[in-house]
Order: C-alpha cells, then sequence, then structure tokens
C-alpha cells in the first residue's frame, strides 16, 4: 500500500471541478519519499508531454481516461497555478504553465500508476 503524507492542502475558494471531481487542486503531498502535486481528494495530477505550451491536446476519448482539472474562470489560484481555456469552453488549471490532469487508473489517494503511461504522462511536482 501506498504511504501518503500529506504536506500541504491549499483549497481555493471559489474553484470547483466540474464532472464530480470534487473541489481546487492545489496541494501537495509526499508519496513514497516524492513530492507531487495533488487535488482535494489527495489524488495524484500529471502533466502531458504532447501539450503545446498551457494549450491541452488532450480530448475525447484522451480526456475521459485523463480527465482535465478544471475550474471556474476567475478563481483565485496561489502562485505557479493559473487557468488556460480549452477548445469547449472550460478552464484547465496549470501549474508553472503545464496543463493537469488526473488519471482514471489511479484508484485511491497515493496511487501514482499513471506516471510514464505512453512515455508522455508523467506526475505534476511541485
Amino acid at each position: 500500500m501506498t504511504k501518503l503524507s500529506l504536506l500541504a492542502l491549499l483549497l481555493i475558494p471559489g474553484a470547483a471541478l466540474a464532472d464530480g471531481h470534487g473541489g481546487a487542486p492545489v496541494g501537495s503531498a509526499e508519496i513514497d519519499g516524492t513530492a507531487v502535486l495533488v487535488d482535494d481528494a489527495q489524488m495524484t495530477l500529471y502533466t502531458f508531454d504532447n501539450d503545446e505550451g498551457s494549450t491541452s491536446n488532450c480530448y475525447d476519448g484522451c480526456a475521459g481516461s485523463w480527465p482535465p482539472v478544471l475550474a471556474e474562470e476567475g478563481a483565485a489560484l496561489p502562485e505557479g497555478f493559473a487557468l488556460t481555456e480549452r477548445r469547449d469552453g472550460t478552464n484547465q488549471i496549470t501549474y508553472n504553465g503545464a496543463p493537469l490532469y488526473l488519471w482514471a487508473g489511479d484508484a485511491e489517494p497515493g496511487d501514482m500508476t499513471g506516471d510514464g503511461v505512453g512515455g508522455v504522462w508523467h506526475v505534476a511536482k511541485p
């Protein structure tokens, strides 16, 4: 079982995720000795090498497996986090310019099973 030690979880007032993904995903945790970004449920967040800067290239089936982390326009975000508009009009949270995603294959907090998938998915690190 993966050991998860919460270092900090910063909740963003006014931010919300679409499709029932919960609240603001701007925390960090230490999982097996590695600092990673997590959402409010302490699920690991990921980045995608095929994104172009802050523009997501993950839609349709890709977004079904890798749900984008969304927030409402105008959400107050800590330093390093921002919003980028997706082509469907929703706003995806980025960290240092990289869009953030969850992985449908992670079953519980502390899972990092999406790291390295296809050689293009990576755990988001603070």
